[in-house]
């Protein structure tokens, strides 16, 4: 696939980290070019602090069917001047490179899916029978805040949902199922003294902080898909001065969205130990879970039929990360998730793809968008 590779190469040569926004406007306007150049109606959504939105319209104005919203993003975890040191690169078996795989390959292969089907609607088959939506994202490494009212307002619009993140695993499975994501701080402040002459005046904030950590962690419950992990702490000001204040950041996962309300409770019952510290909790879950519901099951029996008419078995999985595709399920409009490349390394220095996936998944995707209207 000489042309999505080259596509591929272009865009991850346009570095494009989430807090650079003249970085994404760069690559955003270069695949509105490429959607233009497909006959997509491009539209951008002007942002103030992140990058612009891509929306491109694909297909029939008028169609008795609804849209299929393609969904994505293109800013990456990869600072500006990565490629000095992680350039793109092609062998034999992989392509290289930073946001290679989570996720410009996506969006490459959703745009040479696209022009398959445009270059062949004058066929019988494999054509765009119902308009297509692409909704390419600026901020979805960092929370999504700025994307998400539009991310909803589009997957209303639509019968389904196909998000163009990597698959789950090296036998690239799609994913039905994601776990939701949250984040709380917890923040202790207590009395500080002299270590040496005044110990008994202080109440140290990292010894309350640690006794809430050692109830936070009790939280988690295996059983029912949550989990909550205490991922930063700091506190304190110098070796001898008991602590005035200390904080950590906390990551929760919930497989289930009734179990929001379970964790909510657990953190705002937290108190203190120490009467003379206080305690300040805040935060929540900022994706809701990915279901898999009978409308995303529905959807990958299809794909894995079209998979089998292609020569491969397609898999499905469930993962405990989040993706804008949580928000999509969650109003209630199926979502089929990790229809993008196959790789290893996401945010890590081997982020790469598996060169003999694309050209299938590709077709795949493309056989997805040409019998969505059926």
């Amino acid at each position: 696939m000489p042309a999505t590779l080259d596509l591929l190469r272009a865009m991850v040569e346009i570095e494009s980290p989430s807090d650079d926004k003249a970085a994404v406007d760069r690559c955003v306007a270069f695949v509105a070019a490429e959607c233009s150049r497909l006959s997509g109606r491009v539209r951008l959504h002007r942002r103030r602090d992140f990058g612009d939105l891509l929306e491109a319209r694909f297909g029939p104005l008028r169609s008795k069917h609804r849209p299929v919203l393609l969904l994505g993003h293109l800013d990456t975890v990869w600072p500006l001047g990565t490629l000095k040191s992680m350039p793109f690169r092609v062998d034999a078996e992989r392509v290289w490179g930073p946001g290679v795989l989570d996720m410009k390959a996506g969006v490459a292969m959703a745009l040479t899916a696209i022009a398959v089907l445009h270059e062949r609607q004058n066929q019988e088959r494999q054509k765009l029978s119902r308009p297509v939506i692409l909704l390419l994202n600026s901020d979805e490494e960092v929370g999504s805040n700025a994307s998400r009212p539009l991310t909803e307002k589009l997957a209303k619009q639509c019968d389904a949902v196909f998000v163009l993140e990597p698959a789950q695993g090296l036998k690239g499975a799609y994913k039905t199922a994601r776990k939701g994501v949250g984040v709380y701080q917890v923040q202790v402040k207590g009395v500080a003294s002299h270590s040496g002459v005044d110990f008994e005046r202080g109440h140290s904030a990292i010894v309350e902080l640690a006794r809430q950590i050692e109830r936070i962690t009790q939280f988690t419950e295996l059983d029912r898909g949550i989990t909550v992990n205490v991922g930063t702490v700091q506190g304190g000001t110098r070796s001898n001065v008991v602590a005035a204040e200390a904080r950590a950041e906390v990551d929760i996962r919930v497989a289930r969205a009734k179990d929001r309300a379970r964790i909510e409770k657990h953190f705002h019952s937290l108190r203190v130990f120490d009467s003379k510290c206080s305690l300040h909790v805040e935060g929540g879950l900022n994706r809701p879970p990915m279901e898999r519901t009978r409308g995303t099951v529905a959807l990958f029996k299809r794909a894995a039929a079209h998979a089998r008419e292609l020569g491969f078995v397609l898999e499905e999985a469930a993962t405990g990360g989040g993706s804008d595709g949580n928000f999509t399920s969650a109003i209630g409009v199926p979502t089929l998730d990790g229809m993008g490349a196959v790789g290893e390394g996401a945010h890590a220095l081997h982020e790469s793809l598996l060169l003999k996936h694309m050209a299938p998944r590709t077709a795949l995707l493309a056989a997805m968008l040409a019998d969505a209207g059926e």
